[in-house]
């Protein structure tokens, strides 16, 4: 019970601001590829249509503290917009200090389509919106507190401040790069942002600071079909072709590095895959997470995706914490439009004329 106050005291500590080289860091998510919008805005209405992303993680259940994270993100692609991009929102929420702090985030995102070729165009977006983090200062346990013996025994003598709620502006920006080859089999895409632009000030303190540090996300994801990718056998599972999704993510924040690599599978509506994650500084903490996920289409363009992955921790001080269980729900509408160009893209030999289908709005891999 001692260790559990300690652990909780220096995780306080940190997120407060009292400790000067403490920084906080943003969840990481497993399956960034069904949360798209949260590591970069430009994949805000890359493909036509209408999606809504719901995900749940739950980090180191062995432990007897919570560190759960909720994420909700929509977005438009439709090509009747100024830009031809789209627009978007997300909500995320999850408690980092041990259940003593609250982290809440809500943010518009809005995404601008430059077409550069026939099977390549690429996409800039920008996130503005707010961080909002909130304390329980009653249940807080300080230095003071503990005996090396009996644990926390004796009164607190600190003095909480008025505010236990803090809210700050916050931005990020990304650009994205996406392709396909001729024969319709091979897509991918490139991606770079960074979030927390102004690295605002989450410290609850008047006497401290603690700038959020910036974080810069590099993305990478090549898919591979054993035939075209066309929406036109997407209602079927037994004519949808083979896809191999093979990514990677890197994250830098704080000087902390991490990476995540591996590949997914589709087919028959099934998915399967398998990622390692490493932490990349100090201490390597290294975990194999498993990926297995189906895909009901309620019509041929219209799908509902329900994914679920496991953290196995394989090295480093994490081992025993209980890895991590994420589940996704994605639901898709594709041809569904506000503005009347839901199914547009860029057209062969043209500039980007609306109303009208372009290979570049094939389905992708999610």
């Amino acid at each position: 019970m001692k260790n559990i106050y300690i652990f909780s005291f220096i995780v306080i500590l940190s997120l407060l601001g009292i400790v000067p080289k403490a920084h906080s860091q943003d969840m990481n998510y497993t399956q960034y590829f069904s949360t798209p919008i949260y590591y970069n805005p430009a994949f805000t209405g890359i493909n036509s249509g209408i999606r809504a992303r719901f995900l749940y993680r739950n980090q180191w259940p062995s432990l007897p503290v919570s560190f759960k994270s909720y994420y909700f993100a929509a977005d438009l692609g439709d090509r009747n917009l100024p830009g031809s991009g789209g627009i978007g929102i997300q909500i995320n929420q999850d408690t980092p200090g041990v259940g003593l702090i609250n982290n809440f985030g809500a943010a518009l995102t809005v995404g601008v389509r430059i077409p550069i070729t026939s099977y390549m165009v690429s996409q800039v977006g920008i996130k503005a919106g707010i961080m909002q983090r909130t304390v329980n200062w009653n249940d807080l346990v300080f230095a003071s507190q503990l005996d090396p013996r009996y644990g926390n025994v004796y009164a607190s003598t600190f003095i909480p401040p008025d505010a236990n709620k803090r809210t700050v502006p916050d931005f990020g920006v990304g650009g994205v790069l996406q392709f396909l080859n001729p024969g319709g089999n091979m897509s991918g895409n490139i991606g770079l942002s960074v979030d927390h632009i102004f690295k605002p000030d989450v410290s609850f303190l008047s006497t401290g600071s603690s700038p959020y540090p910036r974080k810069w996300v590099g993305q990478f994801d090549l898919i591979i079909a054993t035939g075209p990718m066309g929406s036109s056998m997407m209602s079927r599972s037994s004519e949808e072709p083979l896809k191999v999704n093979i990514g990677a993510i890197y994250q830098n924040q704080a000087n902390l590095n991490s990476l995540q690599i591996g590949l997914n599978l589709l087919k028959y509506n099934i998915y399967v895959g398998g990622w390692y994650k490493s932490t990349m500084t100090g201490t390597v903490n290294s975990a194999i997470a498993l990926v297995a996920g189906y895909k009901y289409n309620f019509y041929e363009d219209m799908n509902l995706k329900f994914m679920y992955s496991y953290d196995l921790q394989i090295s480093g001080a994490l081992q025993g914490t209980g890895g991590a269980h994420e589940i996704s729900l994605i639901l898709e509408f594709d041809k569904l439009s506000i503005f009347g160009g839901g199914s547009g893209g860029y057209i062969p030999g043209g500039s980007g004329r609306r109303g009208g289908g372009g290979p570049m709005e094939c389905p992708t891999f999610y």
